[in-house]
């Protein structure tokens, strides 16, 4: 079986647990996710299996939306609720002061990973690390937030909308807001709402999993709606999954740029078009192991 799972993760298991439990229902050799999700946090976790773990990356290189809930007042080693307080403070910003002090967190904007993420520095985990006692001092990196707003406040507690590029932490922004703000702050409910091109209204849970797998599998294309396809001939197909370049023709064919090819409908690779001719980096081997894109 190959295609994709949009799971709607519950609080209080990991993103490896979740994964292993879709591998089960669906009885597949090959699933992983398309980005973590803290146990703390819940919502969108899109599970590949099969031959759709070969899409991961275009997934993961995706937009991603969240609604996050900071509490002011502490900020924790782990910048969430499940960390040490290391910082406390009597302030309480009002929603003025929080929706002024938004706009400089949106665009290109240097950011320090928390300390416990999977980052790894010479080879370990920085949680790791950090569970072992060592300081772990990790560098900042460019990343995007496209958008940024209060949905709600309430004294000790704003929830936030945030739109975002890969790589970019929530509990990494909400420990900045509050410094800037003088209050300090850290995250303490998070629900992903989005991750590429799977929304909310799309996925399941694991009980909606446990009583039909198949009306929950989407096809191993979903992944790459954000990039052109073409329709190829059997004789073309053939080429591709061989790993061979094909030349493309007609007025529609993609120019340059990442593209896929479909042959009688079915996924067959994805690669670069260079110079008219499609070379692919990714060859799929469907058949009829997954369900038709809509």
């Amino acid at each position: 079986m190959s295609g994709w799972v949009v799971l709607d993760k519950g609080v209080g298991i990991t993103s490896t647990q979740a994964v292993a439990v879709v591998k089960r229902l669906f009885n597949a050799k090959k699933a992983g996710h398309a980005g973590t999700l803290d146990p703390l946090a819940s919502g969108i976790l899109p599970i590949a299996l099969g031959e759709a773990t070969k899409t991961v990356p275009f997934v993961m290189d995706g937009r991603k939306a969240y609604r996050f809930e900071v509490t002011w007042g502490v900020e924790t080693d782990t910048d969430d609720a499940e960390g040490r307080p290391v910082e406390t403070s009597e302030n309480r910003p009002i929603r003025e002061a929080i929706e002024a002090a938004l706009p400089a967190f949106v665009g290109e904007i240097e950011q320090v990973p928390p300390r416990y993420s999977a980052i790894k520095i010479q080879g370990e985990r920085a949680y790791d690390l950090a569970r072992d006692g060592e300081v772990v001092e990790l560098v900042a990196r460019a990343v995007r937030i496209d958008h940024l707003s209060v949905i709600e406040h309430h004294g000790d507690r704003t929830v936030i909308a945030a739109e975002c590029g890969k790589g970019t932490y929530v509990r990494a922004l909400a420990r900045d807001l509050g410094r800037v703000l003088g209050c300090y702050g850290h995250v303490s409910a998070l629900r992903r709402t989005r991750v590429g091109p799977f929304e909310e209204a799309t996925a399941c849970s694991v009980a909606a999993l446990e009583e039909s797998t198949e009306m929950h599998l989407h096809a191993v294309e979903t992944a790459l709606d954000e990039i052109p396809s073409v329709a190829v001939s059997r004789d073309m197909g053939l080429r591709l999954m061989r790993g061979q370049p094909v030349i493309l023709r007609g007025h529609d064919a993609p120019l340059g740029g990442k593209a896929y090819a479909t042959c009688g409908g079915v996924l067959v690779a994805v690669g670069d078009v260079e110079r008219g001719e499609l070379v692919p980096h990714r060859v799929f081997h469907l058949g009829g192991t997954a369900p038709q894109k809509n």
